[in-house]
């Protein structure tokens, strides 16, 4: 894998602020991943931590999201 489509960790939060940055970042042609570790650690029996969600995206895309990504943080801390 190239480096510029190596996935990079953007944001950690709830499952609901990573939903919505998810959503704002798809308005920008920006695609993500989300990865909900609590969600399968209950679904293994395990359990979890609920604010653990992290997003993330191609490292391509950095540039041309992290104003938003910036924005969004500094309104939802």
């Amino acid at each position: 894998m190239s480096e510029k489509n190596e996935l990079i960790r953007v944001f950690t939060g709830s499952e609901v602020l990573v939903i919505m940055l998810k959503g704002a970042l798809e308005e920008i042609g920006i695609g993500s991943l989300v990865q909900n570790d609590f969600q399968s650690g209950m679904s293994a029996g395990i359990g979890g931590f609920p604010a653990c969600v992290d997003l993330y995206i191609q490292q391509s895309d950095l540039q041309s999201a992290e104003p938003l990504i910036t924005e969004f943080t500094q309104a939802n801390n």
